[in-house]
């Protein structure tokens, strides 16, 4: 299915720049999907080897947390990049043009103020975790097989510096908007009639 937004594209320097960052977003959200898929493998080996050999698998509890990160994290940029977030747009959706561009700015803005703080804290919570001193460079680790926690908390701090960075080029998208009335690499609302016709091209792909 189409998401319910539609980011438009040009040769403008954010333009390109919305573009590259989309790649590395991608790529992301596919370790995520895989981080999934693996979890699925290991829930099939554990309980097979609980029915059969009478012996689950061996820290599976311990692998769902490194993983965690990664299936919560890893796709927050994507999802923000296609508008696909679940948001209150009661009063927002009834505004049009620069209005709601600036609107629109003022939001991402006080979002980026949010993520910052968030990834201020989440890398401190990393830092407490890691120690070069330490085995394995970690200062706490799983219960069961004693994996090391760090790099679970590590990548919550990257998820969240490239969402950071997504939503610079976002508030950059909004305010270039309400100069020129013309958005670029941002997330638009599409009516009915657009998100027909974006399924309709999408699913024309696959005859």
């Amino acid at each position: 299915m189409a998401t319910a937004s539609l980011v438009l594209s040009d040769d403008s320097t954010l333009s390109r720049l919305d573009r590259g960052l989309l790649r590395l977003e991608v790529r992301l959200a596919l370790l995520s999907g895989l981080a999934v898929f693996a979890l699925m493998i290991l829930a099939v080996f554990s309980v097979g080897g609980r029915n059969i050999l009478q012996s689950p698998l061996p820290g599976y509890v311990d692998w769902i947390e490194q993983a965690m990160p990664l299936i919560a994290f890893m796709g927050i940029s994507y999802v923000m990049r296609e508008g696909g977030h679940i948001r209150m747009d009661i009063l927002v959706g009834q505004l049009r043009g620069r209005a709601l561009y600036l609107v629109e700015m003022i939001t991402t803005m006080a979002v980026l103020v949010l993520m910052l703080l968030l990834l201020w804290g989440a890398w401190e919570h990393f830092v407490r975790s890691f120690d070069f001193n330490a085995p394995m460079w970690s200062s706490d680790s799983s219960m069961d097989i004693g994996l090391p926690i760090w790099p679970a908390k590590l990548l919550v701090p990257v998820a969240f510096a490239v969402l950071c960075v997504r939503l610079c080029l976002q508030i950059w998208g909004f305010a270039r908007a309400t100069v020129t009335g013309q958005a670029i690499g941002v997330p638009l609302i599409a009516d009915a009639a657009q998100q027909a016709a974006m399924e309709a091209e999408q699913l024309g792909g696959h005859d």
